[in-house]
């Protein structure tokens, strides 16, 4: 026999590039007065459509929400300030950081969406979600879309894209401190950590989500369950990541059947889990990468019955193209 050649690991193409909304305005004196103003029970939060620098010794104690097409084109530089309580527990509503789109103003209609949003250099205390038809996968209107053909296309087109979050720790408090909702697109997390204590996982990465970029983070959250959850999403790269496991597994990827009567269309594929080192404790240790991690083992699956297609024929995970090595385990 010849020479063989080079095995090459297949990676999937990029994403198309986007079209950038222009940069955002600075924001004046009154919006970053307010924004550092201590919270009050009729004030507690801000609604940031300006780009803000922050300096190292401010603290955030109001939340930021960053909506609609309104806040693209923002950066939120914190120049090492901190945004949210340190030592206090969080609640799942309250979030530190809120990206979200805006629903149409009449049916049918077209998402209002946020894209290029840069976030960097912060200390956050509590959680960031990310959301467009729903915070989680059982939101109404995302449930009603999954009724029919299209689902996909339909959940990414209203959700916020182009999300970068750089240099950049959060520190959980109970609830998962990065969670990107149905159809998030094109967000990034790099050179930045998460830590704290999280009930579930430290990264989720929800229904009909696609192509984000995890790359040379450290994951050291404690948390319940996996560290990050790839459920029914598709061409991720998780790659060049530091990950402290206390027992539990470092990545999952499967598809929720049924939840919350939601059909789940989008299959968890053609993701890059590369390069990443995963560093264990404990007497059991779970494997840190599990490709079709549920396959159907959940009382939820019936409660999606009825359409033909998708999660409500098929309850199994059906992950395909998925590349999980090398990695490294110590």
């Amino acid at each position: 026999m010849g020479d063989s050649m080079p095995f090459t690991l297949p990676t999937p193409p990029d994403p198309p590039a986007l079209v950038r909304p222009a940069a955002a305005a600075p924001c004046d004196a009154g919006t970053r007065a307010r924004l550092l103003a201590p919270p009050t029970a009729e004030d507690d939060d801000v609604r940031l459509t300006c780009s803000l620098r922050l300096s190292p010794g401010d603290r955030v104690l109001k939340r930021l929400v960053i909506e609609g097409a309104a806040a693209s084109g923002l950066t939120l530089d914190c120049a090492g300030a901190t945004l949210g309580r340190a030592g206090e527990p969080a609640h799942l509503g309250a979030y530190t950081i809120a990206i979200r789109s805006r629903p149409p103003a009449r049916p049918g209609g077209t998402w209002d969406r946020p894209a290029d949003i840069r976030i960097r250099d912060c200390t956050i205390y509590g959680h960031v979600r990310i959301w467009g038809m729903g915070e989680n996968g059982q939101g109404p209107l995302l449930r009603d879309s999954s009724h029919s053909l299209g689902h996909t296309g339909r959940a990414q087109d209203a959700a916020p894209t182009d999300v970068t979050i750089a240099g950049t720790t959060i520190v959980a408090a109970g609830p998962i401190p990065l969670y990107l909702g149905p159809g998030v697109t094109q967000v990034a997390l790099r050179g930045s950590r998460l830590a704290g204590r999280s009930v579930s996982t430290a990264l989720y990465l929800d229904a009909e989500s696609a192509e984000n970029r995890i790359e040379d983070n450290d994951f050291e959250t404690e948390t319940g369950r996996e560290t990050i959850a790839v459920d029914g999403s598709a061409r991720n790269r998780i790659t060049g990541n530091r990950f402290t496991l206390r027992g539990q597994g470092g990545v999952r990827l499967y598809r929720n059947c049924g939840e919350g009567g939601t059909v789940r269309h989008q299959t968890p594929s053609d993701n890059v889990i590369t390069g990443n080192t995963f560093r264990t404790s404990g007497f059991f240790q779970a494997a840190p990468v599990v490709v079709n991690s549920r396959n159907g083992w959940r009382l939820t699956c019936g409660e999606d019955a009825g359409y033909p297609f998708g999660s409500s024929i098929d309850n199994a995970d059906n992950g395909t193209g998925n590349v999980v090595a090398p990695n490294t385990v110590e």
